[in-house]
């Protein structure tokens, strides 16, 4: 190359070295990686709950919904099976919701694990105020829904 330089010396190369491996770095981001990932799978049922806490609070959110008469919330807490049998009768979710309660506010009183159509659900109990008991089907569907009821006694 030719031409006015600021120093007297030409241009020098500026990598003159040996090239060094830098395997240290990319394993530590890899293990790093793999340290968040295990991190976030341990600490996903810590932030959610397990099933039976889920199925406890989303069934104590629609009795609560039905007690207040807000059958929106109410309706949008049930599954898709639900919500198609509502459409295929010709009513709103919510009103479908409503059968649900059979008399007042009701409380949740026990969760165990079961079956819904050869899925995996939580039967939650309730009692109501009348003294009835229905056992609500709970699914894991986009989150946890109401699925079903029935009387227990």
């Amino acid at each position: 190359m030719t031409g006015p330089y600021l120093y007297d010396d030409g241009p020098e190369d500026l990598h003159t070295g040996t090239p060094r491996r830098r395997n240290g770095l990319i394993l530590a981001v890899f293990g790093a990686t793999l340290a968040v990932g295990v991190g976030m799978v341990v600490a996903l049922p810590l932030v959610k709950g397990s099933g039976e806490e889920q199925a406890r609070e989303v069934v104590g959110v629609f009795v609560a919904a039905l007690a207040a008469d807000d059958l929106e919330t109410a309706g949008g807490l049930l599954c898709e099976s639900e919500r198609d049998r509502a459409d295929a009768e010709g009513t709103e979710a919510g009103d479908l919701a409503a059968a649900y309660a059979p008399a007042g506010t009701g409380e949740v009183t026990g969760v165990e694990p079961g079956e819904l159509d050869g899925k995996d659900a939580q039967q939650v109990r309730v009692r109501w105020d009348d003294g009835t008991e229905t056992t609500v089907s709970v699914v894991l569907e986009d989150g946890p829904r109401v699925c079903g009821t029935s009387t227990a006694g």
